[in-house]
């Protein structure tokens, strides 16, 4: 039925997915479901354009080019062990001759994950966290996310290799609201808190709660400007660290695409939406036309605000917010732009 569970074995009947490594093989089983199809029904069609990888796991498909030529393809069998009409835009209408289970993965993702799984000079458990082998989950979580997928498979193996391993404990302030930037963190066991103290509340806003994968410290060093929210342990924990340097040439350039004005009213005009992550105080002053204001240290908080749909112009006075504002949409999936120079270089 659909929904049901993917096991690593099963995965290892297909290829490329039977050359990974045990653990990446492991983490992608957790990510993927077994889905159903009845009979006639459209798996695929000719044209499609969506990128994700299919694998046929039990019954017959019909696959159907533009000439009307006709070709089954049987589960269990050799052919079966390739991914069903992979190339793009699809060449074949691909339906159901009988019932039939299938599963698919995210083709991005599975190329970030061959890619790693390549390119790497060790195993993922040489990067186990702690004695109860976590890493993996923060590993595989960094590595699903959309912004990974635009960073060259050198440059993660050298994050990885570069980071440094912290333990903490319950209560510890990692990162103090005012300090100076020097660490972007991973949280790879426990949990903790985020929250920013204002004027009119000394006690702190919470702004959001992390958990293993989740990651912070990026917009002070991004920024160039003091930490403007302070990140506190809940639990007993572990993180990974990556100092300010290796941070802003490995990860921060690779991941922020920047767009002058002129191309960045094209996509408004297109259907994307300004963000402009100021103070309320200087969007008053000025703004774009129907510019959306999210200060960037409430990012996190309004992230279910945002639709995952459009492409954010993300922008501030010189680009400096912005691009952090753009860091942590691009971690969570957000597709976004970042106004070069800011808009204190637009005439107005």
């Amino acid at each position: 039925m659909d929904g049901s569970t993917v096991t690593p074995d099963l995965l290892r009947r297909f290829s490329p997915l039977d050359g990974l490594k045990r653990e990446n093989v492991a983490a992608l089983a957790k990510k993927m479901e077994v889905r159903t199809l009845d009979g006639s029904k459209p798996l695929l069609r000719e044209g499609d354009t969506d990128k994700r990888t299919y694998y046929l796991v039990s019954g017959t498909l019909e696959l159907v080019d533009r000439n009307g030529n006709v070709r089954l393809l049987r589960a269990n069998t050799d052919e079966a062990r390739h991914p069903i009409s992979p190339v793009l835009p699809r060449r074949y209408t691909v339906r159901a001759v009988d019932r039939v289970e299938y599963v698919s993965v995210d083709t991005e993702l599975l190329d970030v994950m061959l890619t790693w799984d390549q390119t790497g000079s060790y195993e993922v458990n040489e990067l186990r966290s702690d004695e109860r082998g976590n890493s993996d989950d923060w590993m595989t979580t960094l590595l699903q996310t959309k912004a990974f997928h635009r960073i060259p498979p050198g440059n993660i193996q050298a994050i990885f290799m570069r980071m440094q391993q912290v333990h903490v404990n319950a209560g510890d302030v990692v990162i103090k609201q005012g300090d100076e930037g020097d660490y972007f963190y991973v949280i790879t066991r426990g949990r903790c808190a985020v929250n920013r103290e204002t004027p009119l509340n000394k006690e702190g806003i919470k702004l959001a709660e992390l958990n293993v994968g989740d990651t912070f410290g990026e917009e002070a060093l991004i920024s160039q400007s003091r930490r403007n929210a302070t990140v506190t342990m809940l639990t007993d924990g572990a993180l990974m660290r990556l100092g300010k340097h290796d941070f802003n040439t490995l990860l921060n350039e690779p991941m922020v695409a920047w767009v002058d004005h002129e191309e960045a009213r094209r996509i408004v005009a297109a259907g994307g939406k300004w963000l402009d992550v100021r103070l309320p105080s200087e969007f008053e002053a000025y703004h774009e036309p129907g510019a959306l204001n999210i200060p960037l240290y409430f990012i996190r908080l309004k992230l279910n605000t945002l639709d995952t749909a459009i492409t954010y112009v993300v922008c501030c006075d010189t680009g400096r917010r912005s691009s952090a504002g753009a860091f942590v949409l691009n971690e969570r999936g957000f597709d976004t732009r970042v106004l070069r120079g800011g808009l204190n270089l637009i005439s107005r």
